[in-house]
């Protein structure tokens, strides 16, 4: 198995781990906080597709999925391609109001989608190519990856922990 088909399985994983969680959730149940100052698991999957939507249109010099799908409005937001939901506050977390579920997955289906375009064009040479030289090291395209993967699986993991809290 070559790099970029490790990365695609990884990628693959995600939305898996999301449905489960999203799984027969009234709407009312994705913006509830599990716990006092707790992330909802609607915001919990809308942030992580959103920080994979960014950060793949970046690097693949693509338009945000959210901003041409007219996603914004499923989620109570006006269309931003900066509001990724990193740095929220409660009230920014409270703000994202997704619809349904079906939103969501339809959101992070298309989203995925995305990812395995931009992933079946690249070879393994290219996760070399630097993408970032703000920081030191340079960050690759390689490492942008797994960063956007290890990010998108801690969430997922966070939302189905919070589906258990609910009780749901």
């Amino acid at each position: 198995m070559d790099a970029i088909a490790v990365l695609t399985e990884s990628c693959s994983r995600i939305p898996d781990t999301a449905r489960r969680a999203l799984d027969g959730l009234s709407p009312e149940q994705l913006v509830a906080a599990p716990a006092p100052g707790a992330n909802p698991i609607g915001w919990l999957v809308w942030h992580l597709a959103r920080g994979q939507d960014a950060q793949i249109a970046d690097v693949a010099g693509t338009e945000q999925v959210y901003l041409e799908g007219g996603w914004a409005e499923r989620f109570g937001l006006e269309p931003d391609a900066d509001d990724t939901g990193y740095g929220h506050d409660t009230d920014d977390v409270r703000a994202v109001r997704p619809e349904s579920v079906d939103a969501l997955l339809g959101y992070l289906d298309a989203v995925h989608a995305a990812t395995l375009r931009y992933l079946g064009t690249l070879t393994d040479a290219d996760l070399d190519r630097v993408v970032d030289d703000a920081w030191d090291p340079p960050v690759t395209l390689g490492v942008r990856l797994v960063s956007i993967i290890d990010d998108d699986v801690q969430h997922a993991g966070q939302a189905a922990y919070a589906r258990g809290l609910l009780g749901a």
